[in-house]
């Protein structure tokens, strides 16, 4: 159904918009916090520190956030549903989207990592726009938007100007390995925008859920691949809480809650921002340095991310409550 955007909710979905897009941003902080702080060689277990820890704490600020709700609703006279656990359906439902969203992707995002050049995985990543507006037909019951698809190409040229160099080459595992990552994220981004959440639990329950479930699908298979965990110091302390906290609790909080109130391929479009986040990075720290041709990329790319936030030519699409 289509409605006419009133000026408040535009405001209410550029500010919303800002901050889902701040998600992406400090997720391309990831690969700096790896190489820089962590114990080489432990990728998964990077991935699980991100995701079970985080996943625990935010259901259990769920369940505070829910005791708090029922006193308060009871000294009202009133009753709230609220819970900080899954039940029925939502048992299955968390975990397909936790495994989809977290538990598959890490290690298919590591696997690309280990077997192709960061630029090249990087480009495999920035398809996931093109691959959620061909899934929102199937899975969302929307047209197929030639709007989303052109620019979704446009920004996964411009990432790759901006960050393939003379040494990309191709592998066939790395390869497939890109393609599945770019596939898991998408439809785990649609079958949340699909499913939303329950009545009556918050977003940091819901994202609770969902980061507990990938992590405990990751927890055999870090152990299996990379055995015990690292001896870590106080530097790479910092950095597992920088990922667990920040770029695990908060970002996925603001992620799924993201997801469910705007439309799901304008939030997919924002993810591009995490390897121009990188290699940006790169250059302030790092002491990298852009060629024009990057430049071009880098401006071609972030034309893509507005492109996609701006509804089709004739349409408004009203912000979710």
């Amino acid at each position: 159904m289509t409605t006419t955007m009133l000026p408040s909710d535009g405001s209410r979905t550029a500010a919303l918009t800002v901050v889902t897009a701040l998600v992406p941003m400090v997720w391309g902080t990831t690969y700096f916090v790896t190489t820089e702080m962590l114990p080489a060689g432990y990728p998964l277990f990077a991935g699980l520190v991100r995701a079970l820890p985080a996943g625990l704490a935010a259901i259990a600020i769920g369940a505070l956030l829910g005791r708090f709700t029922r006193q308060v609703s009871a000294g009202n006279g009133g009753t709230a549903p609220t819970r900080a656990l899954p039940n029925g359906s939502w048992w299955w439902k968390s975990a397909v989207l936790g495994i989809l969203n977290i538990g598959l992707f890490f290690p298919l995002l590591f696997l690309t990592a280990e077997r192709l050049p960061g630029g090249v995985a990087a480009t495999f990543g920035a398809i996931t726009p093109v691959v959620v507006a061909l899934l929102a037909l199937p899975v969302l019951g929307e047209p197929l938007s030639v709007h989303k698809l052109v620019w979704g190409g446009a920004g996964v040229v411009g990432v790759g100007l901006v960050v393939l160099g003379p040494d990309a080459r191709l592998d066939a595992v790395g390869v497939a390995a890109g393609l599945g990552g770019a596939v898991s994220m998408a439809l785990g981004v649609a079958l949340t925008k699909r499913w939303g959440r329950p009545a009556g639990v918050g977003p940091i329950a819901s994202a609770g859920w969902q980061l507990t479930a990938g992590g405990l699908f990751l927890l055999p298979i870090t152990l299996l691949t990379e055995g015990p965990p690292p001896a870590v110091d106080g530097r790479a302390a910092l950095g597992y809480l920088w990922l667990g906290l920040v770029g695990g609790l908060i970002a996925y909080v603001l992620w799924f809650r993201g997801i469910g109130r705007l439309p799901v391929t304008s939030v997919a479009f924002l993810g591009p921002l995490a390897p121009l986040v990188a290699a940006g990075i790169g250059v302030g720290l790092l002491g990298e340095t852009l060629t024009p041709v990057q430049v071009a990329g880098l401006v071609l790319a972030l034309a893509a991310v507005l492109a996609g936030q701006l509804p089709p030519r004739g349409r408004r699409v009203a912000l979710r409550g």
